[in-house]
């Protein structure tokens, strides 16, 4: 077996994460790594935002700012403190492109592998991610914080750092309740 599928056998979340984050050396070999993703006509339809110090409050405070209607004080601040779980986030953002032969959805799925990519590649430099979605990824008041533009859209959160301490590892399902064989 190659060290990539061995590697991707022992891949996992890590809900644990503390300083330090990746320096900027790592994020953009990362970066280079997200830009390998799968991409019909290479048009790129992915961005990222990279959010640490002060700019994890002002996201908690966006959080917050997208709930303010149905929560009291104690929830919201909750809420606010979910950006606190790690030293970095990285907002992936799927921008798909006009194209008379890649429909939205491939554009998606680009947007997807990139930001696994990307996770990937600073999993293997030593950090720990945790990639959340959730209603934040929806909100349009998180939207327009984040300065989206109209119909792009948050593929996820990628809380990251490095791991505080291991979590338990995961069941993995058996590949018969995933894979069949066509025709039968």
């Amino acid at each position: 077996m190659s060290s990539v599928t061995e590697f991707l056998l022992n891949r996992a979340s890590e809900p644990r994460l503390e300083a330090p984050a990746p320096d900027a050396a790592t994020l953009e070999r990362a970066f280079a790594c997200a830009s390998r993703a799968p991409d019909h006509a290479l048009l790129r339809p992915w961005r990222y935002l990279v959010i640490e110090g002060d700019g994890l409050k002002a996201l908690g405070d966006l959080f917050a700012a997208a709930c303010i209607d149905r929560g009291d004080a104690e929830k919201l601040e909750k809420i606010r403190n979910k950006t606190q779980r790690a030293p970095m986030i990285i907002v992936g953002i799927a921008s798909p492109k006009q194209h008379h032969k890649v429909p939205e959805m491939e554009q998606m799925l680009s947007a997807g592998a990139s930001m696994s990519f990307l996770g990937l590649a600073l999993q293997d430099a030593g950090y720990g991610v945790m990639w959340r979605s959730g209603e934040m990824s929806y909100s349009p008041v998180v939207h327009k914080g984040l300065a989206l533009a109209e119909g792009e859209s948050v593929t996820g959160f990628l809380y990251t750092g490095t791991v505080s301490s291991a979590k338990p590892a995961v069941p993995r399902p058996e590949l018969a309740e995933f894979v069949a064989r066509w025709p039968a």
